[in-house]
């Protein structure tokens, strides 16, 4: 019963995954999407968005990380997949995801799933292409504009080799709106002989006990629950055992955040880094109600030096 953090772009990045698997509770997590379109990257690029395959691909704290690749020409995405297991990488994930605009317009993510035929030979090109001891996992939503092809994208994905498939339950479409249609995942784990993985619309304990219920999967993929609530998988486990959960207090959060501050300034520019910070505190806040109001006050504050008295003066506030 893993839990595994979700890919997101611009949000679980390095140090975020760096943060969240310190805390504990996670057992898998995947890389933002390399993005590919007409050749073979360089090392650096993959390095640049998995520092931790100068780390067995683990992050500090042991936890496996899954590399994961966008694109559209299966030769490239195969020959990127075989470069980036040279490096290091330990599996490889595909998107065909990702409800962005942007990607969507170079025919990258899930823009993919009106094209059954294609989805299955990027996962064909790629199983061929890396060694048969390394996984070739793929991410999919329901559709793009609706769940005609949703059995049959499953079925692609599964047919060309996959060893595990992901399924964010809802439509491109549909967006991050609710609800997540774990009876479709269900429909999906039925329909195919892979491992399914169900995502989508995990808050807390009771959504993850509905989600496994209604889905009838195993392991969880979690995104915006985890990073709104850092324990999330630690508290999910404790009520698996049966035992009383504990809750990061807003004190241990503000330690985190200014932890969070100084991984984030060593990858990122100046200009950048505050806005991580409130980025973080937006989304916890759905968690965490001090999260708002200091939110509000970091409105003005432009440069790090300041952000990082701030949450300094926060803590010490507390203590």
């Amino acid at each position: 019963m893993k839990i595994i953090l979700a890919p997101m772009e611009g949000v679980v990045d390095a140090p975020m995954r760096e943060m969240l698997t310190r805390i504990g509770g996670i057992d898998q997590c995947v890389t933002e999407f390399v993005r590919v379109s007409e050749r073979v990257l360089p090392a650096k690029v993959f390095r640049k968005v998995s520092p931790e395959l100068f780390n067995e691909s683990r992050t500090s704290s042991g936890t496996p990380v899954i590399l994961q690749l966008l694109g559209s020409d299966p030769r490239v995405l195969a020959g990127n997949a075989r470069k980036a297991v040279s490096i290091g990488a330990r599996g490889i994930d595909l998107n065909f995801g990702c409800p962005a605009k942007t990607v969507n317009k170079s025919r990258g993510g899930a823009i993919l799933l009106n094209e059954p035929e294609l989805v299955h030979q990027i996962v064909w090109w790629v199983r061929q292409a890396v060694p048969a001891h390394i996984p070739v996992t793929a991410k999919m939503r329901l559709g793009f504009s609706d769940k005609s092809r949703a059995l049959e994208n499953a079925a692609a994905i599964a047919d060309a080799g996959a060893c595990g498939l992901t399924v964010h339950a809802r439509t491109k479409e549909e967006g991050y709106r609710p609800p997540a249609h774990w009876e479709w995942i269900a429909r999906i784990r039925e329909h195919v002989a892979i491992p399914v993985t169900a995502n989508g619309e995990v808050w807390n304990w009771q959504d993850y006990q509905r989600c496994r219920e209604v889905s009838g999967c195993d392991d969880v993929m979690i995104g915006r629950g985890l990073v709104a609530a850092p324990d999330l998988g630690l508290r999910i486990k404790a009520w698996q055992r049966g035992d009383d959960p504990d809750h990061l207090s807003w004190a241990e959060m503000l330690t985190l955040l200014q932890q969070f501050l100084e991984m984030v300034e060593q990858q990122l520019a100046a200009k950048y880094v505050h806005g991580r910070i409130k980025q973080w505190l937006k989304m916890m806040s759905r968690e965490y109600p001090e999260a708002m109001p200091m939110l509000q006050q970091m409105r003005t504050l432009k440069q790090v030096s300041e952000v990082r008295q701030f949450l300094q003066e926060s803590a010490q506030l507390l203590n």
